[in-house]
């Protein structure tokens, strides 16, 4: 009999400790990607460039020509959030709008030169950042971090993450 209560106390510690430990990994990530921000903002704003700017211009880096809206859906925000955005940048002389060739009523975001040669510093910056956050990590432990946060992404998305590859 002893034995029967002491495995109901065992596996009442278990689910007590999960959930302690969902709540500390909640925790854990805001507060990281927190810090990871913080840390990437102080180096770009030495360029000129504020919190979510450096993402703006690495879209259109990618895909110069974006409408307001498609910047705003990629980005995960909403479109009066991106127009204030690009409002100041184009302010700032890293982006310009233009009426759309094809759609004189649709406007597309471009890149200046400024804009342009300010991706290198956002390389640069998330690159600083990235061996500030992960010092003292293996190249493996890197490696298992980053695909464990992407999964994290992707559960969060509602996506199934692709099948686990060894390490």
């Amino acid at each position: 009999m002893g034995k029967k209560k002491e495995g109901k106390k065992n596996k009442s510690a278990r689910k007590k400790n999960r959930e302690e430990v969902t709540l500390d990994f909640a925790q854990a990530v805001t507060q990281a990607a927190r810090s990871v921000r913080t840390a990437l903002s102080r180096s770009l704003l030495d360029g000129g460039l504020y919190a979510g700017q450096d993402s703006v211009i690495m879209a259109l880096f990618e895909a110069d020509g974006m409408t307001p809206g498609a910047l705003a859906q990629r980005l995960g925000v909403k479109a009066p959030t991106m127009t204030r955005t690009i409002g100041r940048m184009e302010a700032q002389g890293f982006v310009r709008r233009h009426a759309d060739a094809q759609d004189q009523r649709q406007t597309k975001v471009h890149l200046t030169e400024a804009g342009q040669g300010s991706v290198e510093l956002i390389s640069r910056a998330a690159a600083a950042c990235d061996e500030l956050a992960l010092k003292g990590f293996s190249d493996k432990e890197r490696r298992v971090l980053i695909r464990l946060l992407r999964a994290v992404d992707l559960n969060l998305q509602g996506i199934e993450p692709p099948a686990a590859e060894e390490e």
